[in-house]
């Protein structure tokens, strides 16, 4: 699912420039900036890059489901696992083109400022696993940001962190099914069927 969540925004993102610019190129990528060996990757020339910087469980809470009111059989599941991705933006033109690296990320922070939320009335082309993804720009101060450079690739890009909410990940799998309790009386009474 964060494959699907990362890959639709790039191309939301990669429709909107494309347009604008009058051109069939794609100008964004997902990659990472630097391949296993520690080269630049080719195919991020002259493009946006979007990548994952950091997945975090998001820490808001969740509804615990049990069964239904009159159930005779409560079903019990893994709880879903709701998460924040953090995805970077930058732009990856260097040189002469550093001009074009400032336009493109600016045309990216505004996309996204006009498109925070990206659901399946607004983008029916989202995963159908995922509800909807919500966009907000993550600031870093300045060691931070060093920090996540030198993590990356030592050398600074024209960039925005954004924190994507909520990729959920729900197994729907049954854990246990379990009699429902019906009431206290010297103990828990259950109903057998």
């Amino acid at each position: 699912m964060i494959h699907a969540a990362l890959f639709h925004l790039a191309e939301r993102l990669n429709e909107s420039l494309s347009r604008g610019a009058g051109i069939s190129e794609d100008l964004v990528v997902v990659s990472s900036l630097l391949e296993q060996d520690g080269t630049v990757s080719p195919s991020i020339a002259n493009k946006l890059v979007l990548f994952l910087t950091c997945i975090e469980k998001d820490s808001s809470p969740a509804s615990i489901g049990g069964g239904r009111p009159g159930a005779e059989v409560v079903m019990r599941r893994h709880l879903p696992v709701h998460l924040n991705l953090y995805v970077m933006v930058a732009a990856n033109f260097g040189g002469g083109n550093y001009p074009e690296a400032l336009k493109m990320i600016s045309a990216a922070i505004q996309f996204f400022q006009k498109n925070p939320i990206f659901d399946h009335q607004t983008s029916p082309g989202l995963d159908g696993r995922i509800d909807k993804l919500i966009l907000d720009i993550e600031n870093l101060n300045r060691q931070d940001m060093a920090n996540l450079w030198g993590v990356l690739s030592g050398k600074y890009l024209p960039s925005v962190l954004y924190r994507v909410r909520m990729i959920t990940f729900d197994s729907q799998d049954v854990r246990s099914l379990e009699p429902a309790a019906l009431g206290v009386e010297t103990g828990l009474r259950t109903r057998h069927g």
